[in-house]
């Protein structure tokens, strides 16, 4: 009786494990967000952009378009770490 219990359980651990690893692996990728087009609403999405620094974004992109998704550091209270939250997040296609 033992041994059939034991047998469920790890039967039951392969699916629950097989399951896990499915559920990574399956997760859709998010579309990435234009810097030089994403409105201000869709620019707050972003870790550690607020309303005042997605305005100064949007502000800098009118001037100068971004080229590379390191510019956005050219604005104003952005900073490499502020960068390195959103870096996977943003493009300027």
């Amino acid at each position: 009786m033992k041994r059939f219990f034991k047998g469920i359980l790890g039967v039951w651990l392969v699916a629950m494990v097989f399951c896990l690893a499915l559920n990574v692996s399956t997760v859709e990728a998010q579309p990435k967000i234009n810097i030089n087009e994403a409105p201000v609403e869709l620019l707050q999405t972003l870790p550690g952009i607020g309303p005042a620094l997605a305005q100064r974004i949007i502000e800098y992109r009118e001037q100068t378009p971004f080229e590379a998704p390191e510019d956005i550091m050219n604005v104003s209270g952005i900073g490499e770490a502020t960068f390195e939250k959103m870096k996977d997040l943003i493009t300027v296609d």
